[in-house]
């Protein structure tokens, strides 16, 4: 691995465009990506107590998956970034850490869990598979609720007319890491005003998260240049769209404990990838 330090740099505000409240989408901090992580996709944070060190809030580490090596990377302010292999090569989308396991999300729906503590190695010991859990389709949004349940949200899928709804499958997860789907249900996105760089606008979620404090669900489209927020009965609220002179490529998206946002975005061929941190004001 390259002797490469991870650095950020706070951008000037742009021009206005409306946020969710708290946040100011025209004015983030940006960490600039090495090389290796030019297909950065899925992001999460550790909530419990770091094995590995004792981090300050104010400058956690941030769990990544590169979606093409099967590599887990843990990255920090003025660190290198360290990487773990877990899986063969592979289109890995997301990310969720939850009880003391990390699971990755394959595009085809196939989830990998491994122990938490193995991430601070070089390569895992134990990586488990599990297939059957979601039917066909293309997916790329992962996320673990304050229920403890992960939820994963489909991209593409037979069974939606994503003009106006896309399936959401939630599964519970027991503290051996064992995974089993709970249910389904459809998420209602119809008074959103899409736009799309296809002939035929549909929605195509690419990351999801809960916010840790008012609980609510913000979900992205890549593809749309949207992000969506909605309540925890997973009804809209409200929707925002984004700048593709800054979400080049969003892919990612977590907050940490106080409420601060950070959105991925892959290099899109253009520039380094990043990720984009977003403080919330309450």
């Amino acid at each position: 691995m390259a002797l490469w330090m991870l650095f950020a740099c706070r951008m000037q505000p742009g021009s206005a465009q409306d946020s969710p409240p708290g946040y100011n989408l025209a004015a983030p901090v940006k960490w600039i990506m090495p090389e290796e992580l030019d297909e950065i996709s899925g992001i999460a944070f550790y909530t419990g107590i770091d094995p590995i060190v004792h981090v300050e809030d104010d400058n956690p580490y941030i769990y990544a998956e590169q979606d093409e090596e099967g590599r887990i990377y843990r990255l920090r302010k003025g660190m290198k970034p360290h990487s773990t292999k877990f899986g063969k090569p592979g289109d890995y989308e997301d990310i969720a850490i939850n009880k003391e396991q990390v699971i990755m999300l394959r595009s085809d729906g196939v989830l990998f869990t491994f122990p938490f503590s193995e991430t601070s190695k070089e390569k895992t010991a134990t990586t488990k598979e599990w297939k059957g859990l979601l039917p066909q389709g293309e997916y790329e949004s992962l996320a673990v609720g304050r229920d403890g349940n992960l939820v994963v949200i489909c991209k593409n899928c037979p069974v939606d007319n994503q003009e106006k709804e896309v399936s959401a499958y939630i599964i519970q997860q027991d503290t051996a890491g064992n995974l089993s789907l709970a249910r389904s249900f459809k998420i209602d996105i119809s008074s959103v005003d899409l736009t799309s760089i296809h002939k035929q606008i549909k929605f195509h979620p690419s990351c999801v998260a809960q916010h840790p404090i008012t609980h609510e669900w913000f979900l992205i489209s890549s593809v749309n240049k949207v992000l969506i927020v909605l309540n925890e009965q997973w009804k809209v609220k409200a929707s925002y769209a984004l700048n593709p002179n800054l979400f080049k490529q969003p892919e990612g998206l977590a907050f940490d404990t106080k409420g601060t946002m950070y959105i991925s975005n892959e290099n899109a061929d253009v520039g380094n990838a990043n990720i984009l941190e977003f403080i919330y004001q309450k």
